[in-house]
């Protein structure tokens, strides 16, 4: 995990490349506590710092610690997030490691947490790094490309028996077993390299029917995206270790992308926002007081509106609580 310098490349413009998904959301949710003295906001998904730049305008006193594992996404940030000098401290880091990355920064407690999960807009319009079924790249996938199996590593090495059980757990994939069948006999013949030859595979592999219904690489490639970057599990350690570190009156905003990050979400929050009493008791007391009370009712989707201008938020489900008791 390293503090990260703004290294020089190509000359994009952040805003330009990006539109944060539920934006006005976040910031309402946010506001309570970000407005305090002092505050201080992790975005653990910094990535091309939509979220972070309009958290920072609003909040003039603000300090964010911006979290990513890309480090072509820092530099875009860190271009973008310039003119807020060291009210912005950027970090080279994936989000489970967001307690060494806030005592790194100096602080032992944090205002509020964002995180928006999925790949960023960054990495999917970039043809060359195998994110996208639709366009023909490298079958790379990893998020932090300095270090990990790429996804053609792994379509490389995994017998059959973990092939199928990736696209099963990571993508719902109810024909898992036949592409890994496939993916074994294709591989035989040549390596598969390019998301191209891996979409032929999947496509020759899928019966007409399915075919017509739906694209046979989506789920995969999702699959294959999250074992990569080991994104459920990240997530998994991510989650409870941000929600440790906010105080009283903290909040913390999650938005989701598929079912399965929101299932693990919603699972913790469910779980904080409940009283451990034992079942019984005359009197609840203070310890056994839920730690977190919840902000939104299930989770909130993006309005007709905001999916019609940005495709992105279509899948999107946000949930937001608020630290109501301190636990040290």
């Amino acid at each position: 995990m390293t503090q990260h310098d703004n290294t020089h490349h190509d000359e994009r413009d952040a805003s330009e490349l990006h539109v944060p998904v539920l934006l006005e959301r976040c910031l309402e949710l946010l506001a309570p506590a970000l407005e305090r003295p002092g505050a201080v906001v992790v975005d653990a998904t910094l990535g091309m710092g939509g979220h972070t730049e309009a958290m920072l305008e609003a909040h003039p006193a603000l300090t964010v610690i911006g979290l990513d594992r890309d480090t072509e996404a820092l530099a875009l940030a860190g271009r973008r997030l310039e003119r807020f000098g060291d009210r912005v401290i950027r970090v080279h880091a994936v989000y489970d490691e967001i307690g060494g990355a806030v005592r790194d920064a100096g602080f032992d407690r944090i205002d509020g947490v964002l995180f928006d999960l999925g790949v960023s807009s960054l990495q999917l319009d970039e043809a060359d790094r195998g994110f996208a079924y639709a366009q023909d790249a490298p079958l790379d996938m990893r998020m932090d490309q300095s270090r990990g199996e790429t996804a053609a590593e792994v379509l490389a090495s995994a017998p059959e028996g973990r092939l199928r059980a990736i696209f099963e757990r990571y993508g719902e994939e109810p024909l898992a077993a036949r592409y890994a069948r496939a993916i074994i006999a294709a591989r035989a013949e040549a390596p598969i390299e390019r998301s191209g030859q891996l979409v032929e595979v999947l496509q020759r592999a899928t019966p007409a029917a399915v075919r017509d219904q739906r694209h046979p690489a989506k789920r995969v490639f999702q699959a294959l995206r999250i074992e990569v970057n080991g994104e459920l599990a990240v997530l998994e350690r991510a989650i409870p270790a941000a929600l440790d570190l906010i105080g009283l009156g903290g909040r913390a905003v999650i938005m989701s992308y598929q079912s399965l990050e929101d299932r693990l979400v919603k699972r913790e929050l469910a779980r904080r926002s409940k009283s451990t009493a034992p079942p019984g008791l005359p009197v609840e007391l203070p310890e056994h007081r839920p730690e977190f009370r919840l902000l939104t009712r299930g989770a909130e989707l993006a309005d007709e509106a905001e999916r019609a201008r940005n495709p992105r938020a279509i899948p999107v489900r946000l949930r937001a609580a608020e630290r109501t008791r301190e636990v040290r």
